[in-house]
């Protein structure tokens, strides 16, 4: 866990505060730095609230435990 984030969500996170980098950098608006600020806030709230209660969605493993290339039949499929 980074910043008491899991690592996807933290790199979420980084994700949107390069992005707010990008619109602060290229914006000459106080009101689109204000907006990019709170939304970074907002973020960190939402992905730490999910942090804490993993059962709001409901999310499983894609992968198996193992992996393995062992053969699972001892059947020939090529022609001798």
């Amino acid at each position: 866990m980074v910043l008491g984030l899991p690592l996807p969500y933290f790199a979420l996170q980084m994700i949107s505060v390069i992005g707010s980098l990008l619109v602060i950098i290229f914006s000459f608006s106080l009101g689109a730095i204000a907006t990019v600020l709170i939304w970074n806030v907002l973020l960190y709230a939402i992905l730490s609230r999910l942090a804490q209660d993993p059962g709001m969605f409901h999310r499983q493993n894609v992968f198996p435990q193992t992996i393995s290339n062992k053969k699972t039949s001892y059947m020939f499929y090529e022609d001798p």
